[in-house]
């Protein structure tokens, strides 16, 4: 048996499972409440709450994260000095480094020094680092087509600082000095980030005597291990998605559909062909910053279970993008808030400025930098008690709700919202009994009121149009997949038609029919309420497989490493010979075949050396060769012109399912042939 405790910590619940790889089974599964200031808490949690008698026989875990996306959309991490060899930033750059120095070196297109590399100036700019950096990224020019500098420059930071460093060459092979350097940054700001969590991690299993390694989940939903993660943090930015998407289309067995990840903050998106979602080879864009990981190609919309349902100041009718807490989750931990709601009455034509008459606000952290005004601290002072309904904390400093702004405090992460959520429209309704009905039906009443409307009226309607949220995040994401290039909300002409679509029976003499051609695969904890009439409405097959609300965590513990090394050949310096570029080395070769030869052989063993590093024994190896030629247009030319050759090595793990299969379908004769039984 082959035991694996998959583990995920999204916005909201931190899910858990025990899945035997053998037999393809969840033997347990559990989900605690994400704590955002204290991931490990969380994680902590699931692992208790898994009801298993025989975690100490776990072989693997294997988690994935939403901690690096949100540092980075966050802009948290720790501070990082930034060395660039042979080049200086571009004044428009954003990146987040709190100290950038420029040294002599960089290498040409060839892979030839541009400058020689000066030990004496890069100890001298480390120097000026000293005591404000905690971590240093390396940026070369042209450091893909050779290395050298980088590499003697991360030996000098080792020298003279000691602190944890990163090169740019080490994360990516793609060309765009700017994105490289954005990645080489951002992965040294979540170094520190992720090896606390995973020391927080190790630290619970050891506490339940289960010693297996760690295993984590990249953005493209591949396996890295621990060390590995800890040195590239970066690849595991949007691990969470991506392990949706692989446990989704390994619970429904469907090869092409598009699978809705419906959670407590986010609905993620993503479409799966032949069980496999492409990849954003030009990298992932998070945070506002463009990166050179691989990762799914996902659309992520501002849609969840625990998303704000909220009036504008036009009294229009709003679901997120913000996350609160819902008013069932929170009376039922704090029970005085439903007599501070009782108390609400306020008359239909008075509108608040900043929050809703239900909005209630907890203290989630006071260690923020945040400079705060005085109103700003007097609101902190008067929930030190616990949380607290938005005129009860305008009674306590004496003042009108208006004259109180929280949208700094919740920005910052100071103070947690509370409010009415799709999740309390699920209470109000009885169709969830899971925390406090009462409250929420309380709490959707008195927000009805604000528009003037029956509780049950405005109950249907605000269900309506969480759906219609929902089908407009589907069917996004299939125009995002198929290059559209438009939005289906702010483009006048496709919020015409998808309107007539969604709602077929409104004003007007015009019907429309855009309907998806592959089923919906429904994975995450509200789904069971909300997918089926949101399929229904935009003309979709619904997939709702069993454990689709742990289908994370499924997806981290049926995922497979997957490591590259790639190698590129070019001509020499005026044509004379050939250079090898790889993440290693650069070498000459006076003949193309001898040069690529070395290269298959090179990568080959590099890549099952990172994949055995990985705790993969015997990986699954291919390599690739594509030679590159360009045609000359003269008709006297003896033939096409040599542009360059790329290699590319391939390690795969091979999961013990098929090993098992393999093992009872499959044998080997005495003369090497493969033969089935069926032969």
């Amino acid at each position: 048996m082959s035991l694996v405790l998959g583990i995920d910590t999204g916005g909201t619940y931190t899910d858990g499972v025990v899945f035997d790889r053998v037999s393809r089974q969840v033997l347990a599964k559990a989900k605690s409440r994400t704590t955002r200031e204290d991931l490990s808490i969380g994680i902590t949690g699931v692992i208790d709450a898994v009801q298993f008698d025989e975690l100490d026989k776990i072989e693997v875990v294997s988690m994935s994260t939403t901690l690096a996306t949100n540092a980075i959309v966050e802009g948290s991490g720790c501070e990082v000095g930034l060395l660039l060899l042979g080049y200086h930033p571009d004044q428009e750059w954003d990146i987040p480094a709190a100290v950038a120095c420029t040294v002599p070196g960089g290498h040409n297109v060839k892979g030839l020094a541009k400058e020689p590399f000066d030990d004496d100036a890069t100890r001298e700019a480390l120097e000026s680092m000293r005591g404000s950096v905690d971590a240093v990224a390396i940026s070369g020019y042209l450091s893909v087509r050779n290395p050298e500098h980088e590499i003697r420059a991360k030996e000098l930071v080792t020298e003279v600082l000691g602190v944890p460093t990163v090169c740019a060459h080490d994360l990516t092979r793609s060309l765009g000095i700017y994105e490289r350097t954005t990645t080489a940054v951002l992965n040294a700001k979540l170094m520190p980030i992720i090896a606390n969590l995973l020391k927080a991690v190790r630290s619970s299993l050891d506490r339940r005597n289960i010693k297996a390694p760690i295993m984590v989940v990249r953005g493209d939903g591949t396996l890295i291990g621990e060390e590995k993660a800890k040195d590239k943090p970066i690849e595991t930015m949007l691990s969470g998605p991506a392990a949706s998407i692989i446990g989704a289309s390994f619970l429904s067995e469907e090869k092409d559909a598009f699978v809705f990840d419906m959670g407590g903050t986010t609905s993620d998106v993503a479409v799966v062909k032949d069980g496999i979602p492409r990849i954003d080879e030009e990298g992932a864009y998070v945070g506002g910053f463009l990166t050179r990981v691989k990762a799914a190609a996902i659309s992520t919309f501002g849609l969840g279970g625990d998303s704000y349902i909220w009036m504008d100041m036009e009294r229009r009718l709003n679901v997120g993008p913000q996350r609160v807490i819902p008013i069932a989750v929170a009376v039922s931990e704090f029970p005085y808030l439903y007599r501070e709601l009782e108390k609400v009455n306020v008359p239909y034509g008075y509108l608040l400025n900043y929050c809703q008459v239900v909005d209630c606000f907890r203290i989630n952290n006071t260690n923020a930098t945040t400079v705060f005004n005085e109103m700003e601290k007097r609101i902190i002072s008067a929930l030190e008690d616990g949380p607290h309904n938005v005129f009860e904390i305008a009674d306590r400093l004496e003042t009108l709700p208006n004259m109180m702004n929280f949208d700094r405090l919740v920005s910052s992460g100071v103070l947690g919202r509370i409010s009415v959520t799709p999740t309390d429209l699920l209470h109000a309704d009885d169709t969830l009994s899971i925390w406090d009905t009462k409250a929420s039906k309380l709490a959707v009443t008195l927000l009805a009121k604000r528009f003037n409307k029956p509780m049950d009226e405005f109950l249907e309607e605000a269900k309506d149009r969480v759906v219609d949220e929902l089908c407009y995040a589907a069917t996004q994401s299939l125009v995002n997949y198929e290059g559209g290039g438009f939005d289906l909300k702010t483009d006048p002409g496709a919020a015409f038609f998808f309107k007539k679509q969604l709602h077929p029976d409104g004003e007007g003499y015009l019907s429309a029919a855009i309907n998806p051609k592959i089923p919906l695969i429904g994975v995450g904890a509200p789904i069971a309420n909300w997918l089926p009439p949101t399929a229904e409405r935009i003309g979709c097959r619904l997939v709702v497989p069993n454990d689709a609300e742990v289908a994370n965590a499924i997806g981290s513990a049926v995922g497979r490493v997957m490591e590259s090394v790639k190698i590129l050949v070019t001509p020499g310096d005026n044509n004379d010979g050939f250079n090898l570029h790889s993440a290693y080395e650069m070498k000459f070769f006076a003949d193309l075949e001898e040069a690529i030869a070395y290269a298959m052989e090179f990568a080959e063993n590099k890549v099952r050396e990172i994949a055995q590093e990985n705790g993969v024994a015997n990986p699954e190896i291919t390599v690739n060769r594509n030679d590159v030629y360009a045609a000359s247009g003269d008709d006297e030319s003896d033939g096409d012109i040599y542009i360059e050759t790329n290699v590319e090595a391939i390690a795969t793990d091979t999961p013990e399912w098929e090993t098992e299969e393999r093992k009872e379908h499959f044998f080997v004769d005495t003369r090497g042939r493969g033969m089935t039984m069926d032969d």
